[in-house]
């Protein structure tokens, strides 16, 4: 599996294949828009509205959107964040993970997370934390089954919804 960073056109734009394998990879996930609040409508979600999610995305510096490859397709996508807008939170955050829901229990969210882990702790990062939506049993078993601990309950800062915060250190390989 490899990971590389989402490749933009020259005018910063979402070349139309990769567009259209996007657009594929969030409509797998419609349980998680539906839970998630993020398009208007779960069952229809558009490439424009996946497209500009991810521009929204791209607008902070500090965001890195990465896509991994497997068996010559996409499979998944993750989003990081180097630093929190709170400025009392020294760690980087994966801001979303999302594999194709036809290749769930398969391993690639593990190999995805892994890879990225690895690429924190290169960087000198020693910890990283994300968010879980309440309600999202499933994706609050996968993180905790890889090491990610409960640190808090809060409300999230873009859309105010319930979410658990979760912390993994990192340490050095």
């Amino acid at each position: 599996m490899i990971l590389q960073p989402l490749p933009l056109s020259a005018d910063h734009d979402i070349p139309a294949p990769l567009l259209t394998e996007l657009t594929a990879l969030y409509a797998s996930q419609r349980d998680f828009h539906a839970l998630s609040g993020d398009f208007p409508d779960p069952d229809d979600i558009r490439p424009e509205q996946v497209a500009a999610a991810l521009a929204e995305e791209l607008a902070n510096p500090d965001v890195e959107v990465l896509l991994a490859r497997g068996q010559g397709r996409l499979v998944g996508i993750v989003i990081t964040l180097a630093r929190h807008p709170d400025p009392a939170d020294p760690d980087p955050w994966i801001g979303l993970l999302m594999v194709d829901a036809a290749l769930e229990r398969q391993g690639y969210g593990r190999r995805i997370v892994s890879v990225v882990e690895d690429r924190l702790r290169a960087a000198g990062r020693t910890a990283v934390r994300l968010a879980v939506l309440d309600g999202n049993a499933r994706a609050l078993a996968f993180w905790t089954s890889l090491g990610y601990e409960t640190i808090d309950h809060r409300r999230d800062r873009r859309l105010g919804r319930p979410c658990t915060v979760l912390r993994k250190p990192l340490p050095p390989s």
